[in-house]
């Protein structure tokens, strides 16, 4: 599995908890050595407006330094999809985050719909036709609810417990592609005070286990949540580790 990330992602964009200084670099420090890093391009206004109204991208362009990073962020996600069409799984360490952008509005950290924008993309060419989109986040993600609840290709799925995300999963075994909204603001020392760090290496496992079984391997991660910086590196690299574990079973 390869890392896309860009050093611009280190830089402090907002007054957010997403932007704060060192958020990347906590994960960064853990993945390196470990892990192939590769350098993401923005993402086109066409790739955009796959999701977004013109009127949504019009907003956040004022906002000139964020719009910057949000089309970075975007095109991270969609060079993470790209590669695993060709069977190369990735992970997006992108920020800002995606997942409460709906097609009109945006709040929580977010600007542009990142997996969002990358689904849709390969969706749109042909590459992919049914889709699973899991989120690991704390908090429910209601812009990609909002994006694809008209689509019976795409089905959204919001992690409660490892015990139901192994319902979906088993529902679900005709999904040729799995997105996958990487959240870990629901860690036991985070804002969630829920799930261990093993957790998040259980579900990268079983995640990449499915994708293995069902969709030829063919998945990505992106980063959405995760704000402390004592933990957040380290429930990176136990998600990617059971990627690897479910990908590569012994």
């Amino acid at each position: 599995m390869k890392v896309v990330f860009h050093d611009l992602f280190r830089g402090v964009y907002d007054y957010d908890p997403a932007a704060a200084a060192g958020r990347m670099d906590c994960i960064v420090d853990e993945l390196t050595g470990e892990y192939e890093f590769v350098v993401p391009y923005p993402a086109d206004v066409e790739d955009i407006l796959l999701v977004h109204s013109q009127g949504h991208l019009d907003w956040v362009k004022e906002r000139s330094v964020i719009y910057e990073m949000a089309l970075l962020s975007a095109g991270g996600a969609i060079m993470a999809a790209e590669m695993a069409l060709k069977g190369d799984p990735a992970f997006a360490l992108i920020r800002p985050p995606g997942h409460h952008a709906s097609r009109d509005s945006c709040w929580g950290f977010c600007w542009f719909n990142n997996v969002a924008i990358a689904v849709e993309k390969i969706r749109r060419r042909g590459a992919v036709q049914k889709v699973i989109i899991v989120d690991t986040d704390l908090h429910f993600g209601d812009g990609t609810e909002n994006i694809f609840d008209s689509n019976d290709q795409v089905s959204y799925y919001s992690i409660h417990n490892v015990a139901g995300l192994a319902q979906f999963l088993n529902i679900h075994q005709d999904c040729d592609f799995i997105a996958v909204s990487a959240g870990f603001d629901k860690h036991k020392l985070d804002w969630g005070l829920i799930y261990s760090t093993e957790d998040f290496r259980t579900m990268g496992r079983m995640i990449a286990d499915h994708a293995r079984q069902h969709c030829r391997g063919r998945f990505f991660a992106a980063l959405e949540g995760g704000y402390n910086h004592q933990v957040l590196g380290q429930n990176v690299k136990a998600m990617l580790e059971g990627f690897d574990a479910g990908l590569n079973p012994r």
